[in-house]
């Protein structure tokens, strides 16, 4: 399961977009309350496939969200012992850019490139807590004996520690391999990648849409973006709500008057999949079709695992086709006929929108 966890300045419009994207109306009754919901992960080829085969069930990809109250505003240091924060895979920050002069702003004024960078600095803030820390920490095994493991984490926690005391955000590093490994028990706040979500005047979605360019640049918010493992999508919480509202057919058309192909909740669940480098194979049939989500660079027979660790133990082949040749064929019978299935081995790494059938033994 891919976790988000949503931060935000009160009167962002964090938790109307999180009652939005979960379907989750009642909200946490005090501060320091969580609230969890899914998201399912919008997939036009999940939808052609599932027409194709008409199965008995369909299963979306999903997104594990996570609100808590009021946690922006005792700091992001009350987000460190909230479990929803710390297992988080990525971090959803609602940036208010609208103009609502009976929802006050803590700060008195709107002002989206204060707001981004005043939550940055106090992640930044709250890891630099806990480097601090586990620096004391391995300073004192040290004294008890060498060990070259903790002399190895000493420098690199040193080294993330150096980097939060200049203000910069762990995932600035861009840690990987063996470093990644070493901090992912820490959970360090500002080392998970960031989405922005951009909380647009009403008035400002026609002239911007679902330009994040142009929403970035509006709100002051393009040096911002620039940074390491950063994304951002613009929408209007108060127009999602009143598309929420619509049948099928009306939320369509009103979106198409505002120049939109989808909504701002569709853009925001998406893009936090693709931000984490996830993608997704498909598996089809009569009795279901589903979206499997796995890292980018995954081999077949750890993907098969996430179906069933049997799989994975019994691998014996893929057999996968990719999704725009089925489309294209009509059937998986004509994709053979034309030589378009193909059998791989364990090190096949899986393509996003692959269609893949595991040959295993039982």
């Amino acid at each position: 399961m891919l976790r988000a966890a949503l931060i935000g300045l009160p009167s962002s419009g964090k938790t109307t977009l999180f009652q939005l994207m979960t379907s989750i109306h009642e909200a946490p009754r005090g501060k320091g309350d969580v609230n969890i919901g899914i998201s399912k992960v919008p997939d036009d080829r999940l939808d052609k496939l599932t027409a194709m085969y008409n199965p008995k069930k369909r299963v979306p990809a999903t997104v594990e969200f996570t609100d808590v109250v009021a946690a922006a505003r005792a700091g992001a240091q009350a987000l460190v012992d909230v479990a929803g924060y710390k297992n988080a895979d990525a971090l959803v920050h609602v940036v208010r850019a609208f103009r609502d002069p009976s929802v006050a702003h803590p700060s008195g004024s709107i002002d989206p490139a204060r707001d981004a960078q005043t939550m940055e600095d106090e992640l930044i803030l709250a890891d630099l807590g806990v480097a601090e820390r586990r620096l004391e920490r391995i300073e004192k095994d040290l004294k008890k004996g060498k060990s070259a493991e903790l002399e190895k984490e000493r420098d690199l926690v040193q080294r993330c520690k150096d980097a939060l005391e200049h203000g910069a955000p762990l995932r600035a590093l861009q840690l990987a391999g063996d470093d990644l490994k070493r901090l992912r028990g820490f959970q360090f706040l500002s080392a998970k990648p960031l989405l922005l979500v951009i909380n647009l005047d009403e008035n400002d979605v026609a002239g911007v849409g679902a330009d994040v360019a142009r929403a970035a640049e509006k709100a002051g918010l393009t040096s911002f973006l620039a940074h390491a493992s950063t994304r951002a999508v613009a929408l209007c919480t108060k127009i999602e709500l009143e598309i929420s509202q619509l049948g099928a057919d009306d939320a369509k058309a009103f979106l198409r008057d505002l120049g939109l192909s989808e909504s701002g909740l569709d853009r925001v669940i998406r893009t936090s999949y693709d931000l984490l480098g996830y993608i997704s194979f498909f598996t089809v049939g009569e009795d279901e079709c589903r979206a499997w989500s796995i890292s980018r660079g995954t081999p077949a027979q750890l993907a098969a695992g996430e179906i069933h660790t049997d799989i994975q133990r019994g691998f014996i082949r893929a057999e996968v086709v990719a999704y725009d040749a089925l489309i294209a064929r009509g059937s998986m019978h004509a994709c053979r006929e034309h030589g378009e299935v193909r059998l791989e081995g364990k090190d096949y790494i899986v393509q996003d929108g692959d269609i893949i059938n595991f040959r295993h033994a039982t």
